[in-house]
């Protein structure tokens, strides 16, 4: 991409195009050939996947489950035919009949989920962020590849072309050498957040039992479940949240695989309510190759740190801001002793492209097909994963970790290598 640099220029890319394309050509596919899909917890993000799946016509929902019967009725409802619905996603996989399944239930649930589906023989959509611990992603990968199962990881933007594009722009030394990589989760939440609730009952429609799974037990809260897990810290983080989706771009416009070394500091500063995850936190992550990437989650504070996009790519000779939909590469100028003039110059590139989750979905249904390696495999999100994981543990032991990616361990403490799993409830097991 070399002649990115001498002028300012919209790109309008040919490969994008086609993707487009064959999004479109993907949908005259016959009856005969649908694909059979059990969806393990259709709500929020899950409805989101069913509608991109139900964009080809090479697709059959066949199966939903979740422990609540409120998003089940809802698809009911919505569904052609008697879809059959399920309590239990054990049920559901001893039923037969599917060839792929979609997970998009709560991050403690997607590890034996996704293992018992690979067992199955079913082919795995699981919704990122992967897993909790660092142990259940190594599982994760190898069910996949023992059984042969296609895992796809629902970090969609590995299959937006825009991110194609620069990755082969940063690579090409375009910006130069990369020291620092920047993203943020932004939400003033201030000052009453998830609010705060008392334990009660849990709802009729709701087997509490079943969604707290491997996780010890604890009374039902209003505000754990449906969306607000992702502020307590044995069902999520923002850290996993969101941060996985700009660790997996990062790591992969760098092309590094772990960090060396982790650090991380922040608190529940400002927000009154039952989270017990920090509102501020900055973690700092040491790459190999010489670059800091920098992970703020500012929920007491939103405004924005970009002049747009979600990730920041600071080189020796220019500066990437980028979203799903287009980069622009900023020109640096020489400091302190070094010629002032722009090193480059400045460029924009919006490529064509369809919806990301769209792309992600069609990828993940030809690759049941061709059995080939997804845009985003079981081992790249487990990858990017990691990153969020190893933050936490830096937050929670408080201390500047050193991390062996080889033997996914850290070194000299031994506090935050028992923080790469934990004990699961009996009698859920991942043996």
């Amino acid at each position: 991409m070399a002649e990115h640099v001498s002028r300012r220029t919209f790109m309008k890319t040919g490969a994008a195009a086609a993707v487009g394309t064959a999004l479109s050509a993907s949908r005259v596919q016959g009856a005969n050939d649908r694909i059979r899909l059990g969806v393990i917890g259709p709500a929020n993000r899950g409805s989101q996947l069913i509608n991109a799946a139900l964009e080809f016509d090479d697709v059959e929902i066949a199966a939903l489950c979740d422990v609540d019967r409120t998003p089940l009725d809802k698809w009911t409802e919505e569904l052609p035919g008697n879809v059959p619905t399920y309590v239990d996603y054990r049920d559901m996989i001893d039923a037969g009949g599917l060839d792929g399944m979609v997970i998009a239930t709560p991050d403690h649930w997607h590890a034996l989920q996704t293992i018992h589906s690979c067992e199955a023989g079913i082919d795995v959509f699981v919704e990122k962020p992967v897993c909790m611990t660092v142990v259940e992603g190594r599982k994760m990968v190898q069910a996949a590849r023992r059984t042969g199962a296609v895992v796809q990881v629902g970090l969609q933007r590995r299959s937006a072309q825009v991110y194609h594009d620069l990755h082969d722009f940063v690579q090409d030394g375009e910006i130069g050498k990369v020291t620092i990589a920047r993203a943020y989760r932004l939400s003033n939440m201030y000052p009453d957040g998830i609010g705060k609730s008392e334990p009660t009952d849990p709802p009729d429609h709701l087997d509490w039992d079943l969604w707290l799974g491997p996780r010890a037990y604890r009374p039902y809260q209003d505000n754990i479940t449906p969306y607000d897990f992702r502020w307590w810290s044995d069902y999520s983080s923002q850290l996993a949240n969101w941060g996985v989706h700009y660790f997996d771009l990062i790591r992969w416009m760098l092309d590094e695989e772990a960090p060396v070394s982790i650090s991380a500091h922040g608190g529940k500063f400002a927000v009154d309510d039952d989270r017990t995850i920090p509102d501020t936190l900055e973690v700092t992550y040491e790459l190999p190759s010489g670059c800091l990437i920098v992970f703020g989650q500012y929920e007491a504070s939103g405004h924005r740190m970009f002049p747009f996009g979600d990730i920041e790519l600071r080189g020796t000779q220019g500066v990437v801001y980028s979203s799903w939909r287009r980069f622009e590469a900023m020109p640096e100028r020489g400091g302190q002793f070094q010629d002032s003039e722009p090193r480059i110059e400045p460029v924009e590139h919006e490529p064509e492209s369809a919806n990301p989750t769209e792309l992600i979905m069609r990828n993940f249904l030809d690759c049941i097909k061709t059995r080939e390696t997804p845009d985003c495999d079981i081992e790249v999100g487990h990858l990017s994963n990691n990153f969020a994981l190893l933050g936490n543990i830096a937050l929670q032991t408080q201390s500047r970790l050193e991390w062996k990616a080889n033997i996914e361990q850290f070194v000299g403490n031994p506090r935050a290598n028992e923080l790469l799993h934990y004990e699961y409830r009996e009698p859920w097991s991942l043996d």
